[in-house]
């Protein structure tokens, strides 16, 4: 007995040790998706709205801060537009609009941004169908104008090779952007479609007309460079504080085709889908990347543990975040610390590498069901704290700081209230949109960079405090601009 008591005093010491250095700032994002098994279709308006606020409530009480929410999985959408139609995945019909109507983005922006969680609206950005055979609506730019597609593997996708292709889909983006407060826009790995053995591209019209003698990979790599290009200058001439953000796949290259390649021998980005994805972190073509490194730690082809320093070592400046398996990561052990599963260990490494900003979760559903205790683990030892998202842009630019501090009682509880700064006419990139609450106990130093101290990260100007406010305590507010760029701080000491 003593010694299992002396174990659990041990195991105890150890998580709060881990909690103490859980960094204020850290992405902590998960992915939720639409396609693949039912999650929507099923529903009904008000039982879909039930579920994105039960999935943000539970991802928030994992510690998570962005949510990246799939909104156009194959050439549909899953909010309002003009220019494709409503998804399949919402409503069970590609082209038939939810009754009651609603618009799902727009529900999941304003749920998250209440949550003080940012938004990262997610696009497959050349798919247009998993079924080739699929009868599509003929308002669909697809049926309207099929010189524009390919088959391939039973699906249909747009031709990357096509430039009429590469302006809708920036067209798509721009409009997404432009009409709704999303925080980033996000694509994910599927650029030409993953390779099949035996089977080519069916784009040999589309090389021949647009080729100009190029060799056709390089050729092909091209296109996907300049969607990047364009879709990052079309969201910052749109709204230039929304960020842009590619999940590939997590090998760029093996060290046997590339010396500058990682210590790995998987399927390559570089040859296989054709993304160049260091070019775009050169070029900065991306705000940030989080590499899909969905493997075990030690996995023979593909070991996480090294490629996640091949990234950290090759990000060329672009914020890093590491897309993590979540169920792998659970299901495996890791032999080499001792322990059950690799959570530990992969959260320890990414927060130990200089370049790493923090993780995403594929997928969310594996967190919010709470897969092997996964949601309790990141709440309970890992994700404990509040952290504020990584901020970008000129970071010596800086928003108003609130005013006005003051505290109520209001039945029974501390209620801490304050002005908000002016807003601009226009929205613009140094509004103050959300603000970080810190308490400091009697005593206690004040330091901004102390994650335990936050108590609250929210786009209100009003917070419950928790517990009983001390003599000598010390609240502190600060602003968060559109960037997550914070202000001076403002303090109320209590008399």
């Amino acid at each position: 007995m003593k010694r299992i008591l002396h174990t659990l005093i041990l195991s105890l010491i150890s998580l709060a040790v881990f909690a103490q250095s859980s960094p204020k700032r850290e992405f902590r994002g998960a992915w939720l998706h639409v396609i693949g098994p039912v999650r929507y279709t099923d529903k009904g308006t008000e039982g879909a709205k039930r579920f994105i606020i039960d999935q943000l409530d539970k991802l928030q009480q994992a510690g998570v801060n962005a949510v990246i929410f799939q909104v156009r999985p194959c050439a549909d959408a899953l909010y309002v537009s003009d220019i494709e139609p409503w998804s399949q995945f919402l409503t069970g019909c590609r082209g038939k609009a939810p009754s009651p109507h609603w618009d799902p983005l727009q529900f999941a922006i304003d749920e998250a941004h209440k949550r003080g969680m940012e938004l990262h609206a997610w696009l497959n950005p050349y798919r247009i169908s998993t079924n080739a055979n699929e009868v599509l609506p003929q308002s669909h730019i697809a049926a309207r104008e099929p010189w524009r597609t390919f088959k391939y593997d039973n699906k249909l996708f747009f031709d990357p090779g096509i430039p009429e292709n590469r302006k809708y889909i920036e067209g798509v983006v721009r409009d997404i952007v432009g009409r709704y407060d999303v925080d980033a826009i996000h694509i994910d790995d599927y650029f030409y479609p993953y390779p099949v053995a035996g089977k080519d591209i069916p784009d040999q019209a589309t090389y021949a007309k647009y080729g100009n003698g190029i060799p056709k990979n390089d050729w092909r790599r091209h296109n996907v460079d300049l969607l990047i290009e364009e879709l990052y200058t079309t969201i910052k001439s749109t709204k230039p504080w929304v960020r842009f953000g590619v999940s590939p796949f997590g090998i760029w290259r093996n060290k046997k085709s590339d010396p500058r390649g990682s210590d790995s021998n998987g399927l390559q980005n570089y040859d296989a889908l054709y993304a160049d994805v260091l070019l775009w972190t050169k070029n900065k073509w991306v705000d940030y990347i989080a590499p899909q490194l969905y493997w075990e730690l030690d996995h023979a082809q593909a070991p996480s543990r090294k490629l996640v320093q091949w990234w950290n070592d090759n990000a060329n400046g672009v914020d890093l975040y590491i897309g993590q398996d979540t169920k792998r990561t659970m299901d495996k052990a890791d032999i080499r610390a001792g322990r059950p599963d690799e959570l530990q260990t992969k959260i320890e490494l990414s927060r130990s590498l200089p370049n790493v900003g923090g993780n995403i979760w594929w997928h969310g559903y594996w967190v919010t069901d709470n897969y092997k205790g996964v949601r309790d683990r990141l709440e309970r030892d890992f994700q404990s704290t509040i952290a504020v998202p990584p901020a970008y842009g000129d970071k010596r630019v800086r928003p108003h700081a609130p005013s006005r501090l003051k505290v109520e009682d209001e039945k029974g509880h501390a209620m801490l209230s304050w002005h908000q700064p002016p807003l601009s006419k226009k929205p613009a990139s140094t509004d103050a949109v959300r603000f970080v609450v810190y308490e400091f106990l009697p005593g206690e130093k004040v330091d901004l960079d102390n994650a335990e101290a936050i108590v609250a990260l929210t786009p209100c100007t009003r917070c419950a405090l928790p517990g009983v406010l001390e003599k000598g305590s010390v609240l502190v507010v600060t602003s968060l601009d559109r960037m997550n760029r914070e202000s001076d701080p403002v303090e109320l000491r209590i008399k």
